[in-house]
């Protein structure tokens, strides 16, 4: 009798185990999936159309990169190796193992491109900005990272030196915190574009200062003077109630141009994609989503939500818009975005712009943009850029 009502006390915890153990997963599981990441054992059944049309869709996109990819492990214009860059960043970025051999050619050839001084680029002489060096190594070290390689540390940490040396520290006020396309010109400029890039790649990186030698000095910008910079770079309500909120390039090139205002005061055209730069700026320098300059932003990604079109510049940059719009709201944790009245809902948008790079899919599995002002009829940038987005949105493989 002992011997039974041990083996019945025994099932009844190995049946209460297994129930905990269901309903933990069944938390876990729609934790991950409000997220936007659906854990690779949930049933085909269980997932949205939409996410399973849009993992193939990125499936397709990583066949056509592969294939497209030179015997150097470099794509399109080996003089920026950002191109490489962003293309090795969604490889990597999408937990596919059958791109690891692109990946580590890929890999390969951006060490071909890491200069002495840290920096991951090739010299253009001749060339304004020279190799664009901020603008490479920002994003050629956000690549290497994403690769988890843990050989690729120094060369890491040596970008981080290189890049956080950047940070434009002259005596032009407007452009105190900012980063430009160099940091070897001497020439007095700096843009929203090339600052978030640097921004996101240090706040990404970070990690990789906790492998440091004892003693050696730790490599990091100066937070406080990136949020003064961006700040500056931000639509104010005086500005009109179309771009209060909103971001632009800069005020040398704005981009998108000006207008005069209704109160007769001539302002700075705000736009799409830099607003999503400026929002996810400010999201790494840990300015809380409760912050007004925060909710201004959002409210104007709300007013102008669109995905046929860059609002501001039409075709202009449409492939970085989808992109930028990803990263920002992956950064900020944010599966939606609200309107400040709540009026028309929640904006959904990974289901949306999921469905709108799908959509946009050329038949051999790349992108491109018809109109190349930002070089997006090159198939590789957009493809990179339409890739990240779409992985980012629909979450896993």
């Amino acid at each position: 009798m002992k011997k039974i009502a041990v083996l019945l006390v025994v099932a009844a915890c190995l049946g209460v185990a297994i129930q905990v153990w269901r309903v933990k997963n069944r938390v876990e599981a729609t934790s991950r999936a409000g997220s936007g990441i659906v854990p690779a054992a949930t049933p085909v059944a269980e997932v949205e159309p939409w996410r399973i049309q849009a993992r193939e869709a990125a499936a397709r996109g990583r066949a056509w990169l592969v294939a497209h990819q030179g015997e150097t492990g470099a794509w399109s214009n080996p003089q920026f190796p950002a191109l490489s860059g962003l293309a090795l960043w969604a490889l990597s970025g999408s937990g596919d193992g059958a791109t690891n051999a692109a990946i580590d050619k890929a890999v390969a050839y951006l060490l071909t491109c890491v200069q002495t001084n840290g920096g991951i680029y090739a010299q253009v002489p001749g060339r304004k900005g020279g190799g664009l060096c901020n603008y490479n190594t920002a994003i050629c070290l956000m690549a290497l990272h994403e690769t988890g390689r843990q050989d690729l540390t120094r060369v890491l940490q040596n970008a981080r030196t290189f890049l956080a040396a950047s940070q434009y520290a002259g005596a032009e006020e407007f452009h105190f915190g900012g980063f430009g396309y160099d940091n070897q010109t001497q020439r007095e400029y700096t843009d929203l574009m090339n600052t978030h890039y640097a921004v996101e790649a240090m706040r990404r990186t970070q990690d990789v200062e906790d492998l440091r030698p004892t003693g050696e000095v730790r490599a990091d910008v100066n937070w406080e003077h990136v949020l003064r910079y961006v700040g500056r770079l931000q639509a104010k309500p005086e500005d009109g109630p179309d771009h209060e909120g909103g971001f632009v390039y800069n005020p040398i090139d704005p981009k998108a141009g000006v207008e005069t205002n209704a109160s007769g005061r001539v302002v700075l055209r705000a736009y799409g994609s830099i607003t999503y730069a400026g929002l996810m700026a400010m999201l790494y320098a840990e300015v809380p989503r409760d912050d007004p300059r925060v909710i201004s932003a959002v409210d104007y990604a709300a007013r102008h939500w669109t995905l046929d079109e860059n609002p501001g510049m039409g075709s202009q940059g449409l492939y970085f818009y989808y992109n930028v719009i990803a990263r920002a709201l992956t950064a900020g944790r944010m599966d939606a975005v609200v309107r400040k009245n709540g009026a028309g809902g929640p904006i959904r948008w990974r289901e949306d712009l999921a469905r709108k790079l799908t959509a946009l899919q050329n038949p051999d599995g790349s992108w491109a943009n018809a109109n190349n002002r930002f070089w997006e009829n090159d198939p590789v940038l957009a493809t990179s850029y339409a890739l990240l987005a779409l992985q980012l949105a629909a979450g896993g493989k």
